[in-house]
């Protein structure tokens, strides 16, 4: 028997929510044969996320799907901090950001998801999803792993055979307990109430992202998208899940904000704690474990899902390169590697975020920019002069990383023009794969041999870069009429950067462009 015919797919996908539809995507736009298994048989109808970032949307715009989701969402346009008196702590005004996208965007998040799954829909050749399949067992030896399913209809059992396999089943991940993968951290003791609403009529400022900063009942107050609305407050010490538990009750709540039945139509409620928790290690042999299978954060800077979303743009991309034989399968080691300190980041900043929402900040700290400070870090409130990308340290890189290097660093994303006048986004001229960009020259001319060789075995295309009023250079280039790029490339230095996939920086001069070993670079 052929070696391929014993594999029933590529890949594996166990859980279908954001993570693992996201994934499902990325791996079908690249032709990986792909199964997926789902327990239930629709999207989950509780809007558990609440919003989209441009780094997010940037991952699905390289699947052709942000414009669909940008429909049903609704762009951010203010986020403020208030007491209950009304004194307004801080304001934050949002638009677009320089990586093409809008800075932040309320969703409705199973709308979203099922936008997320008709996009799946697109690749029914390479990508089965297998709805009803209860994930029953997990074994993994070195050559394959195989997973086996029960229907939940007929109790039917299957065993799937595949290459490698993506824990996508959430926070109790049946795949993380299966591997023995510890969870560590903690969950915070307060218990919260999430109402989640319809709007019937309008109300002073409903459209702000609102922080309500009170020591005793803090609450964020979150205008989603499609006419629904959200709050979420937090049960105080002499409270209990009983004394909000019918719609009379949580009325009493919304009370204190001046909300009545005039405005909202309370559409369902539930009760959750904050979870701080991370695996303590997020692959094990051919299994690797994404979103919240691998991380948990409380919902404060609005990451947890995103997060997961960028752990399957990440791990999907190396998953071609590993399948296609380009890269060998240690690559995959630079997965955790590269996406665990982001998480932890964005986990620290939420914690930070939740400090101040229920004021407990100490007497010293300077409330405005406490909020400037840890907005930065996420990315947001930075003025373009001064932007700062996602970033990686450690990884799949080549040369220098640093304050003053461009490798590690997402690119920006100006609209440009191409020599035969047409007009439009950075990316639709990158494509999926690797991508050199030269400043005023063929940037393959800047290449030893041997690097030019390697790099041509990867898949590495050619893009040069000019200024409106470049006349020298070759014809066949990208005009970058505001400069955007340019300026970023001469910020830090170079004439010249290898992209990854995912648009972060690989190789750039005059740090070296020679292709980053995949071998003991850890």
């Amino acid at each position: 028997m052929d070696a391929e015919q014993m594999f029933d797919a590529d890949v594996a996908i166990v859980g279908y929510g954001p993570s693992g539809v996201s994934a499902a995507n990325f791996l079908g736009a690249y032709g990986i044969k792909t199964i997926v298994l789902e327990r239930d048989m629709g999207v989950y109808q509780r809007a558990r996320a609440v919003t989209v970032n441009d780094w997010t949307l940037r991952c699905y715009q390289s699947v052709g799907l942000d414009r669909e989701l940008l429909k049903d969402m609704e762009p951010t346009q203010v986020m403020r901090w208030s007491t209950y008196k009304g004194r307004e702590l801080a304001r934050l005004k949002l638009g677009l950001s320089q990586i093409g996208q809008p800075t932040a965007n309320m969703i409705y998040q199973p709308k979203m998801e099922q936008t997320l799954r008709a996009g799946v829909e697109r690749y029914s050749d390479k990508v089965e999803v297998r709805f009803g399949a209860e994930v029953v067992g997990l074994e993994q030896d070195r050559d394959a792993v195989r997973i086996a399913s029960k229907d939940i209809a007929s109790g039917e059992m299957t065993v799937a055979r595949v290459k490698y396999a993506l824990a996508c089943d959430g926070g109790s991940s049946f795949v993380r307990r299966t591997l023995g993968v510890p969870l560590i951290g903690s969950t915070l003791d307060t218990t919260w109430v999430v109402i989640d609403a319809r709007v019937k009529g309008w109300w002073p400022n409903r459209h702000m992202l609102t922080f309500w900063t009170d020591r005793f009942r803090p609450v964020v107050d979150i205008p989603l998208a499609l006419g629904n609305h959200r709050w979420e407050f937090p049960l105080n010490p002499d409270e209990s899940e009983k004394d909000f538990e019918t719609e009379e009750q949580l009325w009493t709540l919304l009370a204190e904000l001046g909300i009545g039945s005039d405005q909202i139509e309370i559409h369902q409620s539930a009760f959750y704690k904050h979870h701080v928790r991370r695996a303590e290690y997020w692959r094990v042999g051919r299994v690797c474990l994404l979103g919240d299978a691998a991380h948990l954060m409380p919902p404060w800077a609005g990451q947890g899902m995103q997060s997961g979303i960028r752990d399957a743009f990440n791990i999907s991309w190396k998953l071609r390169e590993v399948l296609n034989g380009r890269l060998p399968e240690t690559l995959l080691d630079t997965y955790e590697v590269e996406r665990a300190p982001n998480v932890e980041m964005l986990t620290q900043s939420s914690l930070a975020l939740g400090r101040l929402i229920k004021r407990e900040m100490g007497r010293g700290e300077m409330i405005r920019t406490f909020i400037t400070t840890t907005l930065s870090r996420l990315g947001l409130g930075v003025s373009p002069e001064r932007f700062r990308p996602p970033s990686i340290a450690r990884g799949w890189l080549s040369g220098a990383v640093g304050e003053k290097s461009a490798v590690g660093r997402m690119i920006p994303q100006p609209i440009v023009w191409s020599s035969r006048g047409q007009r439009g986004p950075l990316d639709g001229w990158l494509g999926d794969c690797m991508t050199m960009i030269g400043v005023g020259e063929n940037p393959e001319n800047l290449l030893s041999p041997e690097e030019k060789d390697a790099w041509k075995a990867l898949g590495l295309s050619f893009l040069t870069l000019k200024s409106p009023t470049d006349r020298t250079g070759p014809e066949a280039a990208l005009i970058d009429v505001d400069g955007t790029l340019l300026r970023w490339m001469r910020g830090y230095r170079t004439d010249a950067i290898i992209l990854r996939p995912d648009r972060f920086v690989v190789a750039s001069r005059p740090t070296g462009l020679g292709v980053p070993p995949c071998l003991d670079m850890l």
